[in-house]
């Protein structure tokens, strides 16, 4: 799981304002938030982007090293 959508909220952003920031529509931001669209490595960054934060905050998983 992502915290997009908690970073968003804390934002003060709708889905709809980062869909349009980094140039996608609104329901992918929704898959994205729900895990159920994996996002390549530039939609990531341009997210981190928009939200003031980096890729390690947004997507790393504390448990991904037991998944080796």
């Amino acid at each position: 799981m992502n915290r997009v959508r908690e970073y968003r909220k804390l934002a003060g952003i709708t889905q709809a304002d980062l869909a349009q920031s980094v140039g996608i529509a609104r329901q992918t931001v929704n898959l994205i938030e729900n895990g159920k669209y994996n996002p390549s490595l530039s939609l990531c960054i341009g997210i981190c982007h928009c939200l003031g934060t980096d890729l390690n905050t947004l997507f790393w998983e504390e448990n991904q090293d037991e998944n080796l």
